[in-house]
C-alpha cells in the first residue's frame, strides 16, 4: 500500500512540475528520475523517435553509464523492447528479458545487466513522441499497476510536450512578427527620409524659380509654396530620425518650424512658441504645421506693416482628447469686412480646408490690439 501511495504522490508532484516547467530537457530528465524512484529501480530512460533516421535517441535518463544520455541510438524496429512497444502502440511489460521471444535484448541493456523492463508510449499531439522505459537489473516483477503508473507519467509528459511545442511555435510566430514590424519601421523611416529629400529638392527648385521671377505676385506665390513644401518636409525629417514612425512630438516639431520661419523673416520679428508635451499622429502634424505656417507668415506680412512685432503660438490640452491651438499677434487687426467664406486668398482657403480635415472648430478673434486665431480639435495619436 505504501508503495502505491508513493507512486500516486510522485505522479501528483510531476503533474505540478510539468505545468510549471519551461525547459523541455529538464522536464524529460525529471520524469526519468521520478519514474525510477516510483518503480524502485536504478535505470530509466526516455527515447525520442527520429523519423528521418527511423531510430530512437536517448534524450534523458538516470543510472546509465556516462555518455549514453544525449547520444546513444537504437533502432525503432520491433526487435527491441522499446521498438516493440513503439510499433505495437501498446505498453510492453517483460519480467524476464533473457527468455523473451518477442524481441531481443539490446547491447545497452545487456551491458547494464538489465533483467526486466517496462516500456510505454509517449504521445504528443496524438503522434508518438517516443518511449518511456524503466529497467531493473534485479530479479522481481513489475506489475500492471506499475505500467499504469508509468503510462500516467507518459501521458503527463505528452501534454507538457504539446504545450511546449505550441508555446515555441507561438514564440517563433511572435519573433517573425516583431522582425517584420521592425523591418517595416526601417522601410517607413527610409521612405520618410527619401520623401524629405525629395521635398527639399522641390523647395529648392521653387526657390530658384522664385528668384528668377519678374512678376512680384508670382515670386510671392512661389515663396509661399516653398514654405509649405518645407513644412511637410520637416515632418518627414523628424520621422526618419526617430524610432517612432506613426506619431510625432508636436512641441519639438512646432518649435523647429518656428525656428525655420524666424530665419526666413529676419531679425525685425519675433516668434514665441509654447507647446505642451503632446504627441500627435503624423497626419495631424502635417495639417497643424501647414496651418501654423500660413498663420505666422500672414501675421508677419500683414499685422505689422510699419515695422517689427511679435507672433505668439501656443498649443494646450483642454481635455484628454481635445487640444487648443492659438496664434496671436498685436498688430493692426483684421479688416472690418473680413470673411473667410468669401476670401479669395489661397492661404485662408488652405486653412479652412485643413481645419475641416482635423475635425476642428476655428475662430478669428479681435485681440485688442491684433488678431487671435483659435482652433479646437480632437487629439489623435496612433495606437502602438
Amino acid at each position: 500500500m505504501a508503495y502505491r501511495l508513493r507512486q500516486q504522490q510522485l505522479a501528483a508532484e510531476f503533474g505540478l512540475y510539468a505545468l510549471r516547467a519551461r525547459d523541455i530537457d529538464a522536464l524529460l530528465q525529471e520524469a526519468t528520475r521520478l519514474c525510477a524512484e516510483g518503480l524502485q529501480s536504478r535505470f530509466c530512460k526516455i527515447m525520442e523517435y527520429i523519423p528521418d533516421e527511423h531510430q530512437f535517441v536517448v534524450q534523458a535518463g538516470v543510472g546509465w553509464k556516462p555518455g549514453l544520455v544525449g547520444s546513444a541510438r537504437t533502432g525503432a524496429d520491433s526487435g527491441s523492447p522499446s521498438g516493440y512497444a513503439f510499433q505495437t502502440g501498446e505498453p510492453v511489460l517483460s519480467n524476464h528479458l533473457e527468455g523473451e521471444s518477442r524481441f531481443r535484448t539490446t547491447e545497452v541493456l545487456a551491458e547494464h545487466g538489465i533483467k526486466r523492463a517496462i516500456n510505454v508510449i509517449i504521445r504528443a499531439d496524438g503522434v508518438p513522441f517516443g518511449v518511456l522505459e524503466v529497467d531493473s537489473p534485479t530479479e522481481g516483477r513489475f506489475t500492471e499497476a506499475d505500467t499504469a503508473f508509468l503510462q500516467g507519467i507518459a501521458n503527463l509528459l505528452g501534454s507538457a510536450i504539446d504545450r511546449h511545442r505550441s508555446e515555441e511555435a507561438l514564440r517563433r510566430s511572435e519573433d517573425r512578427l516583431q522582425e517584420a514590424l521592425a523591418h517595416q519601421e526601417v522601410l517607413t523611416r527610409e521612405i520618410s527620409h527619401r520623401v524629405k529629400n525629395s521635398l527639399a529638392v522641390v523647395a529648392g527648385l521653387l526657390s530658384v524659380q522664385g528668384g528668377t521671377a519678374i512678376d512680384p505676385a508670382l515670386r510671392a506665390a512661389l515663396t509661399d509654396a516653398q514654405a509649405r513644401v518645407l513644412t511637410i518636409a520637416k515632418v518627414h525629417d523628424q520621422l526618419w530620425r526617430r524610432n517612432e514612425v506613426e506619431n510625432l512630438d508636436l512641441a519639438e516639431f512646432l518649435q523647429e518650424l518656428c525656428v525655420q520661419l524666424r530665419a526666413s523673416t529676419g531679425p525685425s520679428h519675433t516668434i514665441a512658441c509654447e507647446v505642451e508635451p503632446i504627441t500627435v499622429n503624423t497626419d495631424q502634424a502635417v495639417s497643424l504645421g501647414l496651418i501654423v505656417n500660413e498663420l505666422v507668415t500672414n501675421a508677419i506680412k500683414y499685422a505689422y506693416p510699419g515695422g517689427a512685432g511679435e507672433v505668439r503660438l501656443s498649443v494646450t490640452r483642454l481635455q484628454p482628447k481635445c487640444l487648443r491651438l492659438e496664434v496671436c499677434d498685436r498688430g493692426m487687426g483684421l479688416p472690418p469686412d473680413f470673411d473667410t467664406a468669401k476670401s479669395k486668398s489661397l492661404g485662408l482657403k488652405l486653412i479652412v480646408g485643413l481645419v475641416r480635415q482635423l475635425g476642428g472648430r476655428a475662430e478669428w478673434q479681435d485681440a485688442q490690439p491684433g488678431t487671435r486665431f483659435v482652433l479646437e480639435f480632437p487629439h489623435c495619436e496612433s495606437a502602438h
